[in-house]
């Protein structure tokens, strides 16, 4: 994902590089020492995530924010707690209080919404194209998964278990999450706790979905008649 960094402390911006290049999922394309400078290239490179300092010169990072229709997910970073209410205003990712560590740097990270940058990727293929592999965060890797390779999706509690064949990975994803962001023509909601990969469906049976694998699904309430609908 491609960011940028808004800040006028060089001993901040030092600690926001290394920070970022330790990480190493982030491409850095960019550092200001003020928002207006940010703006050109804003309007021509696709951003995924601004480090935006909120005591800037010209204009302050919440000043900014209020000018952009369309903006990329922001991560604030200020030595100043007083704005952190007003900030959540703004739908930001997260609040980062200098001096901050690696530590809390990674779990900010870890609230970006990385469907948002996918869809702007995506947008730029051609219409006819459909997504044939992603990348699910592990840790600190992201594993490539073939989606065809895909069984089904089960919520556990914080989690999401995603079984492909005969492992299984865990994602911070939640359900809903994964719901909205794989193509509907292939894979389908059917329990609360349940998304299936409908290509797999080997039989089904009153209330139960079999799947490759000999795995049983049970088919909810809620969800039955969509089922019904588009698959039977």
């Amino acid at each position: 994902m491609k960011c940028i960094i808004i800040e006028d402390q060089l001993p901040a911006q030092r600690i926001l590089k290394k920070y970022i290049e330790d990480l190493g999922t982030l491409e850095l394309v960019g550092t200001f020492t003020d928002a207006i400078e940010a703006i050109v290239l804003l309007k021509s490179t696709t951003i995924a995530i601004i480090f935006l300092d909120i005591h800037l010169p010209k204009i302050s990072g919440i000043d900014f924010l209020k000018t952009l229709s369309n903006p990329p997910q922001i991560i604030l970073t200020t030595a100043f707690p007083d704005y952190a209410l007003e900030s959540y205003e703004f739908d930001v990712v997260d609040y980062l209080l200098k001096p901050f560590s690696f530590q809390r740097f990674v779990k900010a990270i870890s609230k970006v919404d990385t469907k948002k940058d996918t869809l702007v990727i995506s947008d730029q293929k051609n219409e006819s194209e459909e997504l044939q592999d992603i990348y699910i965060k592990v840790g600190f890797d992201h594993v490539r998964i073939v989606l065809e390779e895909i069984i089904y999706i089960v919520s556990d509690s914080d989690y999401t278990e995603i079984h492909i064949n005969s492992k299984k990975l865990l994602s911070s994803e939640t359900l809903r999450h994964w719901e909205e962001f794989l193509p509907s023509s292939k894979f389908m909601r059917v329990h609360k706790s349940y998304i299936i990969n409908t290509s797999r469906i080997e039989r089904v049976s009153g209330n139960q979905i079999y799947l490759s694998h000999q795995k049983v699904i049970p088919l909810g309430r809620a969800y039955k008649d969509n089922f019904v609908k588009n698959i039977l």
